[in-house]
């Protein structure tokens, strides 16, 4: 059963208006926009050697060429001595290879391009194969894309074009599940109704994925309200927006959190916010602000205990960290888990304290934040390497109760899980990507 476009009902109470048609916004969750997309294959009309650029050139009969340098070939020899079809793995000994790779003779057959080599070794390459793997920019990027959707970022006014899935859905559909997983990949949340009043529900729905993370909270945890508590969340008090774990190197990445008792007073309002939106805004509108969030390593620590295990975690890095492109990859922000260890330029910081709270005000703004109460049944999940969420208060001296449970799972289990469904749901239908 797939995603329907919000013919389903959102939470109550969500602070914000739809400034854009649901009916005009590209589909973001529909299964069939994120089949892999790879050049149909047609046979090479020819196949040469350009031997100043050492590259394999083929000439498709669809009037389009592709090159491909002769090391990688070599490198990429598909044949039993060079490559373990069982492991899907390269096996060829790199001691021994040679980069400046001399070829003997080339041909074509009916579906392949075959290679002799000036030391006698020969090689044989799907037609299908060598397209996938096209050295064309706009084709490498298709295929990006198709591994590791883009994402894009949301202020309050979208909010409500978030989804809601039908958990049971989810649970028994592959499809739903897939649904849930790029929407999830794209826009960096989604809701769930109909979840099963009992315990539980998240470690079942982790697991569909693959496996739950495990941190010093356990696999499957309880925010409640309690005495003494070994984490602010654990009281009844404001809970400020934060990224969960931040003093994590390897940080949750799926944040899993199912309403099973809500505070029947006023307060206990979840609250959610896009850094990646805010992130955006600032590089593009207050470039020394976002540079200054970007390049300054903050100390991410926390130290206590739990289930009676001591714990001391620390780790360094930005509030804005990008990965090799410059694409925003993770945003850390944690008030209570900002250590008041600085290894920064006494200089420094200042500015670095006024980009933060520029940061941290844009959060709050009713532009970007997104204000509702989980009801329960009800499950919010969420890109905890992106979105801020916090908590108003509810209640006091322990009266009310509130429980929450939640759990995580990793993003390199989920996109796993992703290419795992799509290559089951689209095996044998390929397509030109536009």
């Amino acid at each position: 059963m797939a995603a329907k476009h919000l013919m389903c009902r959102i939470p109550s109470c969500i602070s914000s208006a739809i400034s854009t048609p649901l009916t005009s916004l590209k589909p973001f969750y529909h299964t069939q926009q994120f089949v892999s997309i790879i050049r149909p294959v047609s046979t090479a009309c020819s196949v040469g050697i350009q031997e100043s650029t050492n590259r394999l050139v083929v000439n498709w009969k669809d009037k389009l060429t592709d090159e491909y340098p002769l090391v990688w070939l070599r490198d990429n020899c598909q044949c039993t001595a060079c490559f373990d079809q069982s492991s899907q793995s390269r096996t060829i000994n790199f001691s021994h290879f040679q980069v400046n790779q001399k070829f003997k003779h080339v041909a074509t057959t009916k579906d392949a391009v075959e290679v002799q080599w000036e030391d006698g070794h020969k090689s044989a390459y799907n037609l299908e194969w060598l397209k996938q793997r096209s050295f064309n920019q706009k084709e490498q990027q298709c295929w990006l894309d198709a591994n590791k959707a883009p994402y894009s970022t949301w202020g309050a006014s979208f909010f409500k074009n978030i989804p809601m899935l039908d958990f049971n859905a989810v649970i028994q559909d592959d499809n739903t599940l897939l649904d849930w997983l790029h929407t999830l990949d794209v826009w960096g949340v989604c809701l769930f109704k109909n979840v099963p009043h009992s315990l539980g529900q998240v470690g079942i729905l982790a697991k569909r994925v693959g496996f739950i993370k495990k941190t010093h909270y356990g696999e499957e945890f309880s925010v409640q309200a309690k005495a003494n508590a070994t984490n602010v969340a654990y009281t009844q008090g404001y809970l400020q927006l934060h990224t969960d774990l931040p003093y994590y190197e390897y940080k949750p990445g799926i944040n899993l959190l199912h309403c099973y008792i809500q505070y029947k007073g006023n307060g206990g309002d979840s609250l959610l916010t896009d850094g990646f939106k805010i992130a955006e805004w600032l590089r593009e509108n207050d470039p020394e602000i976002y540079k200054c969030l970007a390049e300054t390593r903050v100390t991410w620590t926390d130290i206590g205990q739990e289930n009676g295990n001591k714990f001391h975690k620390i780790h360094h890095a930005p509030v804005i960290c990008e990965s090799s492109d410059g694409t925003i990859r993770r945003i850390n922000y944690s008030q209570p888990q900002r250590d008041s260890h600085m290894a920064v330029p006494i200089d420094q910081v200042e500015n670095w304290y006024r980009a933060l709270k520029k940061f941290y005000d844009m959060a709050l703004d009713p532009e970007y934040l997104v204000t509702f109460k989980l009801q329960p049944g009800e499950m919010v999940t969420f890109d905890n390497l992106r979105i801020l969420h916090g908590r108003t208060a509810f209640g006091e001296h322990l009266q009310g109760e509130r429980h929450v449970q939640g759990a995580y799972v990793d993003w390199d289990e989920a996109r796993s899980r992703i290419r795992v469904l799509k290559a089951n749901k689209a095996a044998n239908n390929t397509g030109r990507c536009g």
